[in-house]
């Protein structure tokens, strides 16, 4: 989890308090007693998610290289730590892309070595069906407020999708355990991916200190409800000792889910939340994320960031350039801020030959009808908008679209080279990104933010 100054330790030392029970932590008093003996004593976190903060690649003689990839959410999640408790992070997860059988041995030698990294090694069926099957075509429209419209929707639920969420997420248990040095191991849990893992690891080891936190919304009761395995999601939520939401509203929502299909109550006290569940007092936390300012501040000084600034001020003269950056996801409405860029291009000629749009799209993160036929219409969309508006006789083109991988210097410098920051908010929900939050620390120069927003009528 990327965090900001205010957070950069406060998030962390409340899951660090919660199990200590030190003074300051929101647990109620009773459970006192059982935390004096769960002190952090081995100096280790395990942080699990579903892919480790690593870039892979394969060379031309068959030879697999690793990267350590900086953005990577859970790569940064290591700044928010109290060093004096956690002098070492081990990060447990799977890889992007299959390893031969014979060669997953050497490399998980490998990769612990070098980056503290324990990969999680599935089946390329169970992997599919995991992660492309039930994150991305039945978790991920859940927790967005979408449900399947039809009998054939991919939407509906799978029970082989679901088994191998079920599969998959043992792996990562079985993982854990092997690595685990004692007991009762701090393991910090990251996103929707790997829901079931708390239950797992509790029935592993009860005395296992784990938070979860959950880099998505949590929908109403009224949606969540509709989920076969909703109770089986719940419950193992309420294995771990703290769940951290990005807002207050994601966590209203979990609590009257487990009102409702639990009948299970929360208590307050000063401003602390928490529910008991089976002799367990388990913390409700609200823990936006953020960037790390300085790591932008710093990066003014990379020659490459320089050279790409150099490059795009050049470019650019003359020009008012909006930026974007998002998924290519039909929840991040990449389509409604390019029909938006167009209307005013429409409405107000005299902004052509002023105004350009930059839209960095990151590659799909799933596959389906829905995200072909999104894809198309963008790509039609942005190649209608350049013929109508452009000019070739003046080298003008409204939208640069780019849609590949841009590295942390090559965003900074579109961020110092725009005066917008163009951003949409869609009636659907949409996860709180980090991204959204870079164009604050990329840039010294004031900021404008032009928001767009679609309201459900």
């Amino acid at each position: 989890m990327m965090v900001n100054h205010q957070s950069k330790g406060g998030s962390f030392r409340d899951l660090a308090a919660l199990m200590e029970g030190t003074p300051g932590s929101s647990t109620s008093e009773k459970m006192a007693p059982r935390r004096s003996s769960l002190s952090v004593s081995s100096g280790r976190i395990i942080i699990a998610s579903n892919h480790l903060p690593l870039r892979v690649k394969k060379g031309s003689s068959g030879e697999w290289t690793f990267e350590w990839d900086e953005d990577a959410l859970v790569a940064q999640a290591k700044d928010g730590l109290p060093r004096p408790q956690f002098q070492e992070v081990l990060y447990v997860g799977s890889l992007p892309v299959d390893i031969d059988l014979e060669e997953q041995e050497g490399i998980a030698i490998k990769l612990k070595d070098l980056y503290n990294c324990c990969p999680v090694y599935l089946e390329h069926s169970v992997k599919e069906k995991f992660y492309k099957g039930f994150c991305k075509q039945q978790l991920w429209p859940l927790f967005h407020y979408i449900l399947p419209g039809s009998p054939s929707s991919s939407q509906r639920f799978n029970v082989e999708y679901w088994q191998a969420y079920v599969k998959a997420n043992k792996s990562f248990a079985d993982k854990i355990v092997e690595e685990s040095a004692t007991d009762t191991e701090f393991v910090w849990i990251h996103d929707y991916h790997l829901l079931v893992l708390p239950s797992l690891l509790r029935k592993r080891f009860n005395r296992i200190r784990a938070g979860v936190f959950l880099h998505s919304p949590f929908p109403s009761s009224e949606i969540f409800r509709t989920f076969p395995k909703r109770e089986e999601l719940l419950r193992s939520l309420l294995n771990a000792d703290l769940i951290g939401f990005h807002t207050f509203d994601y966590a209203r929502h979990f609590l009257s889910c487990c009102s409702r299909m639990l009948g299970l109550e929360h208590e307050t006290s000063r401003g602390s939340i928490t529910i008991d569940y089976y002799g367990r007092t388990v913390g409700i936390k609200i823990m936006p994320t953020g960037v790390n300012p300085q790591r932008y501040l710093d990066g003014f000084v990379w020659d490459e960031f320089k050279w790409r600034r150099g490059e795009l001020q050049a470019q650019f003269q003359g020009v008012t350039v909006m930026a974007g950056v998002d998924d290519m996801d039909s929840f991040k409405g990449i389509d409604l801020k390019l029909q938006a860029f167009e209307r005013l291009l429409e409405y107000h000629p005299e902004w052509r030959g002023k105004v350009v749009l930059v839209q960095v799209t990151n590659p799909p993160r799933s596959t389906g009808h829905d995200i072909t036929e999104l894809h198309a219409f963008i790509t039609n969309l942005v190649s209608s908008i350049n013929y109508k508006f452009g000019n070739p006789a003046t080298n003008y083109v409204p939208v640069h679209y780019l849609e590949r991988h841009v590295p942390l210097h090559e965003r900074m410098a579109f961020y110092r080279c725009r005066r917008q920051a163009l951003g949409v908010h869609q009636w659907l929900r949409v996860a709180i990104a980090a991204e959204g939050k870079e164009p604050c620390a990329g840039s010294l120069a004031n900021l404008h933010i032009l928001s767009i927003v679609k309201r459900n009528s």
